[in-house]
């Protein structure tokens, strides 16, 4: 998709880009983080949607059915998702090079979102020691997220 000018950048993200710092977690689909060519449409996605489609990935509501996987592909929506996506390695999967955001990302991500499953998730990425609380300050600080970093470890890590 990307030399074929429908996306710009990717990197998987959410539960399945965790999965590379912390043991499997149960997931309903995959989550790509893209950036996308102004494409002048209001469904910004929709050109990426037809590409896929016409190469014989079904669309099933808000995903594309890639293998057994609904993949969610997820527009930069912020200043800390188009960082992480900039950020992001390059991981390999069976000899396939992939973008993957980065540990310290996906903890602030998740913290920008702040449901339970997402506490759980930053929890998980400090004990697996792939991310330590002093990256994650300093990166929710950076997008004035320091006060929700604080609230977060005296709820549940400072305990």
């Amino acid at each position: 998709m990307r030399d074929a000018g429908v996306i710009s950048n990717y990197a998987l993200f959410g539960a399945t880009a965790q999965i590379r710092y912390t043991e499997p977690l149960a997931t309903l689909d995959a989550d790509v983080l893209v950036t996308l060519p102004d494409s002048g449409h209001l469904d910004i996605l929709r050109p990426l949607y037809e590409f896929c489609e016409a190469r014989g990935y079904p669309i099933e509501g808000e995903a594309i059915r890639v293998g057994a996987w609904p993949v969610q592909f997820i527009p930069v929506f912020n200043t800390l998702t188009g960082e992480a996506l900039e950020q992001a390695e390059t991981a390999d999967f069976d000899g396939v090079p992939f973008r993957v955001v980065g540990a310290a990302h996906l903890a602030v991500i998740a913290l920008s979102v702040g449901r339970g499953k997402d506490y759980a998730r930053i929890l998980a990425l400090l004990d697996s020691g792939a991310v330590t609380r002093e990256e994650i300050a300093a990166l929710a600080s950076r997008h004035g997220l320091a006060e929700a970093w604080i609230r977060f470890e005296r709820r549940f890590v400072d305990e």
